[in-house]
């Protein structure tokens, strides 16, 4: 099973720092990132950046459309208005069959503003403890807000994405 986190860090360059310090611990066996998408937003832009993880060919990836149509169901659809509404809405439950529900799209959009960043990671084999202080001996503190995704939400994701 896949875990989808997402982890806010206090400053535009927090999540990119925090990604690095995972790779790291990818070849000690104590994480395996599937994928993963950073959200950096400066203070005093208008809106935030996004990266989608250049390295995710193996089967974990998710891919472009993915993390395109979550980061901009969460970050760019708000500045579009009203007239985008139902998109938005069908987007929103388009999602929620793969166990992101509106609550965590509010929750994300809500606390990752000006000034902070966002790491997106699906992961698995996480060595809980071991990363989280890893993470702290560098620095990072982060929020975390976590969904678990089923095996079947998770086929259902890669299926509905071209990655099955």
């Amino acid at each position: 099973m896949a875990t989808l986190t997402v982890t806010k860090f206090e400053s535009p360059d927090g999540a990119e720092r925090a990604l690095d310090v995972l790779r790291g611990l990818e070849p000690q066996r104590l994480i395996t990132i599937q994928d993963a998408a950073t959200v950096s937003w400066p203070e005093g832009a208008k809106k935030p950046r996004t990266h989608e993880m250049s390295n995710a060919t193996g089967a974990g990836a998710l891919g472009g459309a993915f993390w395109g149509m979550l980061l901009g169901l969460i970050f760019f659809m708000p500045f579009l208005g009203a007239a985008i509404g139902a998109v938005s809405g069908a987007l929103a439950g388009r999602f929620s069959d793969f166990g992101i529900s509106d609550s965590f799209i509010k929750s994300v959009r809500d606390r990752v503003t000006p000034g902070t960043s966002a790491l997106f990671l699906l992961t698995s084999n996480e060595v809980v403890d071991r990363v989280a202080q890893a993470l702290k001996d560098a620095g990072l503190h982060g929020e975390v807000i976590e969904t678990n995704l089923s095996t079947e939400q998770e086929a259902k994701l890669r299926e509905a994405f071209g990655e099955a």
